[in-house]
C-alpha cells in the first residue's frame, strides 16, 4: 500500500510539472496575437464623452454619452456620425 502511494503521488507530480510546462510553453504565442491598431490620437468633437469604443476592420467606432456614435478611419479622422434613437 505504501508503495502505491509513492507510485501515485510521484504520477501525481509528474502531471503537473507537465500542465505547468505546457502552459508556460504554449501560452506566450497566445498573448503574441497583434491587437487593433491605435491612431495617434482620436480627436472627440466638443461636448463629446466616450462610453464605448469597438474595432473593425479599417474603422474604429467611438460610443458617446449624447447617444451618437463616431466612425473614425484607422488616421483618426472622423468618417460618419450616426445619432441614435430611441
Amino acid at each position: 500500500m505504501k508503495w502505491l502511494v509513492v507510485a501515485l503521488t510521484l504520477t501525481m507530480i509528474g502531471g503537473v510539472i507537465t500542465v505547468v510546462a505546457l502552459l508556460v510553453t504554449r501560452m506566450p504565442q497566445a498573448f503574441s496575437a497583434v491587437g487593433p491598431h491605435l491612431p495617434e490620437g482620436i480627436v472627440l468633437p466638443e461636448g463629446a464623452e466616450a462610453q464605448a469604443v469597438t474595432f473593425g476592420e479599417g474603422w474604429i467606432a467611438v460610443v458617446t454619452a449624447d447617444q451618437r456614435i463616431l466612425i473614425f478611419g484607422q488616421d483618426g479622422r472622423l468618417k460618419q456620425e450616426v445619432a441614435l434613437s430611441d
